[in-house]
């Protein structure tokens, strides 16, 4: 019987050739040059397992997986560091990336990416699924070409397809084996002396993953981190109700297939800590976390941000009308709560604090449905409490139009608050920006935003849209 994996197992080499590396990008992320980051991409082989669950997934995620079996895989990893070793903490930071457009994106290095780079983290953008690299359908359709309005749209490929002069070598033997890639990758990048970051001697690893990836790592959790211990601990973002099934070989799993599979909790009994960050969309929309939740544990946490949406504008930028959305996306403020999460995240493990916990979203039973309570703004009510929503000039909804294409109701939206709440509100325009400083400090005093991005947070702030 195979075991979970062996480092001794896996190769590491540059990956050369073709063209340069393909990810897709978040339009938020800093430059890595002018923050002293350099990146490399690296191919990665060996042998992977497989599992299977014969006492069946329990509601309350205490798995019991065996191994079943294992085969070859030769995939890519992407690497952000700093230049100089001296600059680099001992953290480092795997993103499972995400795969639901039919190509590999880092939606959380997009959030991270600044407090990545301020602390000196090192991260890996790991390729562990199958339609990352085979050529596959997406999940969530990101072509937005509607030639009526003159938008040519985006066509996103996977790895083999976009460059096949440089991931042709590239073998995945299907969605089975993902959860046994992501640990023989990362035993490979443990074992001292490896190539790509054996000389920053690494202390910890964090594993994060958003949306698709979000739901894999849940299975990770329940099923396959007590029996590896590979990781110190697990940002989940966006995760749905389900998780992403075992997978089959020789093809990707089918997350669709599963829409409607049981809610699954986060085991409680973990020495790794766990923090789930979650947004409204995720709750309400086709996701179905709502009946997932639970209460917080010794190493667990659940944030629920107020007012933000499974993907926002801070994404996508000026590529917003690609999107091909009826009204503007979401402009919420999850970015700052997703950079906190991680310095709680790295704090507990270092067991240099425990991170606050959070009311839940307030939700209400109408008409036999759960919906979100609202003020008198329209904002969510309860939940992490980011400054746009507390100090709201503008209706900040994780559900989108009715009707909406799959990667709009992602994207939410934001829609204009009504002059008559303002002006009740706020007398002048200055009464909006002492409530909006003073706003900014007590989410940060509460610990769900951090004192470096308090510039950016005061920066988000809206006068322009008190006019009187």
């Amino acid at each position: 019987m195979p075991s979970d994996g062996d480092a001794a197992m896996t190769v590491l080499e540059p990956l050369v050739g073709g063209g340069r590396t393909v990810l897709t990008a978040s339009m938020g992320a800093p430059r890595l040059r002018d923050h002293g980051y350099v990146e490399t991409e690296w191919r990665c082989s060996g042998s992977a397992v497989s599992y299977d669950a014969p006492s069946g997934c329990s509601p309350d995620g205490r798995w019991s997986l065996e191994v079943v079996a294992a085969a070859p895989f030769a995939t890519r990893i992407v690497v952000r560091r700093p230049a100089d070793a001296a600059d680099c903490s001992s953290t480092v930071v795997v993103e499972w990336l995400n795969v639901s457009s039919g190509a590999d994106a880092a939606p959380l290095y997009g959030f991270l990416a600044p407090e990545l780079m301020r602390r000196g983290h090192v991260w890996v953008g790991v390729s562990a699924q199958w339609s990352g690299i085979v050529p596959a359908p997406p999940l969530v359709a990101v072509d937005g070409a509607d030639p009526d309005r003159g938008k040519g749209g985006i066509r996103l490929q996977a790895l083999q397809e976009a460059d096949p002069q440089r991931y042709g070598s590239l073998s995945h033997p299907g969605d089975a084996y993902c959860y046994g890639m992501f640990t023989s990758t990362v035993d490979a990048l443990a074992a001292p002396g490896n190539p790509v970051i054996g000389d920053l001697s690494p202390q910890r690893f964090l594993a994060v993953g958003e949306s698709q990836s979000a739901y894999a790592l849940t299975t990770y959790v329940n099923g396959v981190q007590p029996s590896t211990r590979r990781f110190d601990g697990f940002l989940i973002h966006s995760r749905g109700g389900p998780t992403m099934p075992l997978g089959e070989a020789g093809r990707g799993v089918d997350l669709e297939a599963g829409r409607d599979d049981p809610p699954m909790r986060i085991r409680t009994d973990l020495d790794a800590p766990v923090m789930v960050v979650e947004t409204e969309t995720d709750l309400m929309g086709h996701l179905r976390f709502l009946p997932a939740r639970q209460d917080d544990g010794d190493r667990f946490r659940l944030w629920e941000v107020a007012g933000a949406a499974h993907a926002d504008r801070s994404i996508v930028g000026e590529f917003e009308e690609l999107l091909g959305c009826e009204d503007p996306v979401n402009r919420g403020q999850q970015r700052f709560v997703v950079r906190a999460a991680l310095r709680r995240l790295e704090e507990w493990v270092l067991g240099d604090g425990v991170p606050p916990s959070a009311a839940r979203i307030d939700v209400e039973d109408r008409d036999g449905a759960p919906r979100f309570v609202t003020d008198d703004v329209g904002n969510a009510t309860g939940g992490v409490r980011t400054p746009c929503v507390d100090v709201a000039v503008e209706v900040l909804s994780g559900l989108a139009a009715p009707g909406s294409s799959r990667i709009c109701q992602l994207f939410g939206r934001t829609l204009p608050a009504s002059e008559d709440a303002l002006r009740t509100r706020w007398a002048a325009v200055e009464d909006y920006l002492d409530e909006y400083a003073s706003a900014t400090e007590a989410v940060i005093a509460a610990g769900f935003a951090l004192d470096e991005d308090r510039d950016e947070l005061l920066a988000d702030a809206r006068p322009d849209l008190i006019t009187w």
